[in-house]
C-alpha cells in the first residue's frame, strides 16, 4: 500500500525503529568520515562551513553531497564526490512561497535540531530548520538516507501565526543557480527535460542562452501533459537535478531555464492557490535535490530505486516480449483482410515473432467492435485472423486506444455519465482521435475497459496489447458531478491506477500476455510504469530520439522491462536499425509489400529495403542486446564524443558509437582488467585486440560502429 500523508511517511512512536536506525547510522559515520553524526543542536559550532555564516549546526551531509544553510535559511548544494569540495550553487533563497503581493524568501532562523530517522527509505539523517519571516514561520526538514547518498530530500511546511487570513499563491522549493566553467567550449550544459508537448521536443538536449521549459506535469495541451517528476541539469564535470518523491501524479511545474551563457536555473514549482487561516499550515510535496556525475542516467536509476522502496515495483515481461515485431499499421486505417494474410508469409520468413493488427480493425473509438466492412462475420473473423496468425508460428498484438470516445459512440448515447467534463461542464476533446476523454476515476469506466481487455485476450485469442495514445499519460482534472469526486483532481492522480487495473486484468486471464504502452511522443509518467511489459520509442521523431529514449527507459524502467525501438522506419533514413540494436531494444518495422498498395512510400519493402531488413534481423536475433545489461552511467550522452552506448552480456561488452562522421579515437570503457578481441560485428571485421580496464582505438565510420569485445 502506498502512503500519501506526511505523517504517515515519518512516523513518530516508532521507538525501536529510531534505536535501529541510530545503530546504523553510527555504523555509517565510523565507514564515511562525511556523515554528521545525529545530535540535537542548542547553538553554533566552532567549524565554519566556509561561506557566508553557516555553520555545521545548519549543514548535513552524506559523502556525496553537502547542504549547507545560512541564518536566513538560504541554502546552496556542495559536491563532495572529489577530494576538494566542489559548490555548484551560491547561497539563495531555494525554498520560499508566494502571497498575493510579496514573495516570502528570507526566514531569519530560530531553531535547528538533528536527529537519526528510520523511515520506507531506510536509516538517515534529518536536519530540521524553523525561521520567521513576519507572522509566517517556516519549518523545513532535510533528510538524506544511507543507502541514498546522493540525494537530499526536503519537506517544507508554512504556518500562518497572524490574527488575519493569508492567501497563499504558490511555493517554490530547491530553486538553484549552477554556472558553466569560464573555459566551457560548446555547450556547456545538457538536460533531461521530463514534461510533455505537442511538439515532441528530444527528452535530453544541450541548453542554449534564451531556453525556458517549464515542464508542468498537468496538461500542456488539450491532449498532451504529464511526465517523470524529474529534471536534470550537468555540466562536463558536476550535474544536479530536482523533483519529487510524492507517491502519485501532481500538477507541479519543474521549471529549467537558461538566461545567459553562463548560467543554468531549475526549480520546483506550485501555483496552487490556497488559504491560511490563523494558525493554519500547510506542507508542500516532498522535493529533493540530488548531485552526480556524468549524465542524467545515475539521476533515473537512483530515483527508480528510491521509489522501489515505496511499491514502485516494475513488472514482468514474458520471454516472447523480445521478438522482432510487424506491424500493419503501414497499410493505414484502411487496411484489408486480404493485405495482413497476403503478408504473413514474407513477414514469416523474414524471422519476425509478433503481428501486431493496428488502427482500423474497429468500428469506431469509443465502442471497440470490429468493423463489419472488414470483418462481415463480426468476432468470428476475428478468431479466425488470430488463427491464422497463430498457426503461422506468431504471436498476436492489438492495438487500442483507451480513454477516448468518439461523439457519435453508442458508448456515449449509453453513458454520457462516463465522459470527463471540464470546469465549464465542457467535454475534454482528444484532438488526435477526434474523440473525448473519458475519466479514469470513475467506477464505470474502468469496468467497462477491464471487460474489453477480456475479451481482446479470451475471447478474441490475442496474446497482446499495444496501447496507444498521447492522452494517456496524463488527464485534466475532472469536473463532472455524476462522478462524486472528493477533489478535481481524483481524475489525475487515478490514471496510473486504472492502468493498473488492466495491466492486471489482462495478467489475470492470460498470465504470458505482453503490454505495450505507447503514449505517442510524450515524456512516459513514472507512475504508469509499472502497469505494463514493454516500453516503446513512442512515434520517434529522429534516430537520436530512439536512442536517448531507450537510455531513459531503461534508467527508470531496467533491463528487465524490454524497450522497443518502434518501427525503423521512423529513424533517420527509414533503416537505421543500429539504434536500436545499440541501445538493446527490440527491433520492429511496418513494412508493406509494393504490389499490395496502390500509393507507394517509405514503408515499401523494395529489394534494397529487404536485404537491410534480413541483414538486421539476423543481427538482432543473434545477438539479442535487448536481454543485455545497459551501462548507461559509462558514457556522457552529452559531453562524450562520439555518442556511445555499452551493453554487458555474458562476458561480452557491446558497444555502439555514433557520429554523422568519425576520424580518430574511440574509448572502450568497463572492460576487466584482461585482454579482448575486438570485432565489428554488423560487418564482421577483425579490429584486433586491447587490453582492459579501458582502451583507445582508432577508428574511423559515418554514422555508427557496432564492436563487440571477446574475452581472450
Amino acid at each position: 500500500m502506498r502512503l500519501s500523508k506526511y505523517d504517515q511517511w515519518y512516523p513518530s512512536k516508532m521507538k525501536c525503529a529510531r534505536a535501529i536506525a541510530l545503530v546504523c547510522c553510527v555504523l555509517l559515520s565510523l565507514a564515511s568520515p562525511g556523515w554528521n553524526s545525529g545530535q540535537s543542536s542548542s547553538g553554533p559550532r566552532s567549524a565554519a562551513a566556509g561561506a557566508g555564516n553557516t555553520t555545521t549546526d545548519l549543514q548535513i551531509q552524506s559523502s556525496v553531497l553537502r547542504i549547507e544553510f545560512d541564518r536566513n535559511l538560504h541554502s546552496r548544494v556542495i559536491a563532495l564526490f572529489s577530494p576538494n569540495p566542489k559548490p555548484l550553487t551560491p547561497l539563495s533563497a531555494s525554498e520560499t512561497v508566494a502571497g498575493i503581493r510579496r514573495t516570502w524568501s528570507d526566514f531569519t532562523m530560530a531553531s535547528a535540531h538533528r536527529e537519526t530517522v528510520s523511515d520506507a527509505f531506510g536509516a538517515g539523517e534529518r536536519l530540521s530548520l524553523t525561521g520567521k519571516s513576519g507572522d509566517l514561520r517556516k519549518n523545513i526538514s532535510i533528510t538524506i538516507y544511507a543507502d541514498f547518498p546522493s540525494i537530499a530530500i526536503f519537506d517544507v511546511e508554512y504556518s500562518n501565526e497572524s490574527a488575519s487570513r493569508l492567501t497563499i499563491r504558490g511555493w517554490t522549493n530547491n530553486q538553484y543557480s549552477l554556472t558553466s566553467p569560464p573555459e566551457a567550449r560548446g555547450p556547456a550544459f545538457w538536460s533531461y527535460q521530463s514534461g510533455s508537448y505537442e511538439k515532441r521536443p528530444d527528452w535530453v538536449l544541450p541548453l542554449r542562452p534564451g531556453f525556458r521549459q517549464d515542464n508542468y506535469l498537468g496538461m500542456n495541451a488539450s491532449d498532451y501533459g504529464g511526465g517523470t517528476p524529474v529534471v536534470d541539469v550537468w555540466r562536463k564535470d558536476a550535474g544536479l537535478a530536482v523533483g519529487h518523491v510524492d507517491p502519485g501524479p501532481r500538477l507541479i511545474s519543474l521549471r529549467v531555464s537558461m538566461p545567459d551563457a553562463r548560467h543554468v536555473r531549475l526549480a520546483v514549482r506550485s501555483t496552487r492557490e490556497r488559504t491560511l487561516e490563523p494558525g493554519e499550515s500547510f506542507h508542500t510535496l516532498r522535493t529533493f535535490v540530488s548531485v552526480h556525475q556524468g549524465d542524467y542516467f545515475r539521476t533515473l536509476t537512483e530515483y527508480r530505486r528510491l521509489m522501489m522502496r515505496e511499491g514502485f515495483h516494475m513488472a514482468s515481461a514474458p520471454d516472447s516480449a523480445y521478438g522482432p515485431i510487424w506491424c500493419a499499421w503501414g497499410y493505414g486505417r484502411s487496411m484489408k483482410l486480404k493485405q495482413v494474410y497476403d503478408t504473413l508469409p514474407t513477414v514469416k520468413k523474414m524471422g519476425f515473432a509478433w503481428v501486431t493488427l493496428d488502427d482500423g480493425w474497429q468500428n469506431n473509438y469509443g465502442d471497440w467492435q470490429v468493423d463489419p466492412k472488414k470483418f462481415p462475420h463480426g468476432d468470428a473473423d476475428m478468431k479466425a485472423l488470430v488463427d491464422r496468425v497463430h498457426a503461422e508460428g506468431f504471436k498476436a498484438q492489438l492495438w487500442w486506444s483507451p480513454l477516448s470516445a468518439v461523439p457519435d459512440s453508442q458508448l456515449l448515447k449509453e453513458h454520457s455519465d462516463f465522459l470527463l467534463l471540464n470546469r465549464d461542464g465542457s467535454k475534454r476533446k482528444i484532438s488526435w482521435w477526434n474523440s473525448f476523454y473519458l475519466c479514469p476515476a470513475d467506477r464505470g469506466v474502468v469496468e467497462y475497459h477491464k471487460a474489453l481487455v477480456r475479451k481482446i485476450l479470451v475471447e478474441w485469442g490475442f496474446d497482446g496489447l499495444k496501447l496507444d495514445g498521447q492522452h494517456m499519460n496524463a488527464v485534466p482534472p475532472c469536473y463532472n458531478p455524476a462522478h462524486h469526486h472528493k477533489r478535481p483532481e481524483d481524475s489525475v492522480e487515478a490514471l496510473p491506477d486504472f492502468f493498473r487495473e488492466l495491466y492486471e486484468t489482462a495478467r489475470s486471464v492470460k498470465p504470458d500476455a505482453l503490454v505495450e504502452f505507447c503514449p505517442c511522443g510524450t515524456a512516459y509518467s513514472f507512475f504508469t510504469m509499472p502497469h505494463f511489459n514493454m516500453s516503446v520509442a513512442s512515434d520517434p521523431e529522429s534516430s537520436f530520439q530512439v536512442r536517448s529514449k531507450g537510455k531513459t527507459l531503461k534508467a527508470l524502467m531496467g533491463d528487465n522491462i524490454p524497450y522497443f525501438g518502434d518501427h525503423v522506419e521512423l529513424s533517420d533514413g527509414a533503416t537505421d536499425f543500429a539504434s536500436t540494436v545499440g541501445v538493446g531494444g527490440v527491433v520492429g518495422t511496418q513494412f508493406v509489400l509494393p504490389e499490395l498498395v496502390k500509393k507507394h512510400s517509405k514503408f515499401d519493402l523494395t529489394p534494397e529495403h529487404r536485404k537491410i531488413f534480413d541483414k538486421w534481423i539476423g543481427i538482432y536475433k543473434d545477438k539479442m542486446l535487448s536481454r543485455g545489461e545497459y551501462l548507461g552511467d559509462l558514457y556522457d550522452i552529452g559531453f562524450d564524443l562520439p555518442e556511445t552506448h555499452a551493453i554487458r552480456k555474458g562476458g561480452q561488452m557491446y558497444y555502439a558509437f555514433f557520429a554523422r562522421r568519425w576520424s580518430g579515437p574511440i574509448e572502450l570503457r568497463g572492460l576487466q582488467d584482461r585482454t579482448y578481441h575486438i570485432v565489428d560485428y554488423e560487418h564482421n571485421r577483425d579490429l584486433g585486440s586491447v587490453h582492459g580496464p579501458r582502451a583507445k582505438i582508432s577508428t574511423q565510420f559515418d554514422k555508427h560502429l557496432l564492436l563487440e569485445a571477446q574475452p581472450e
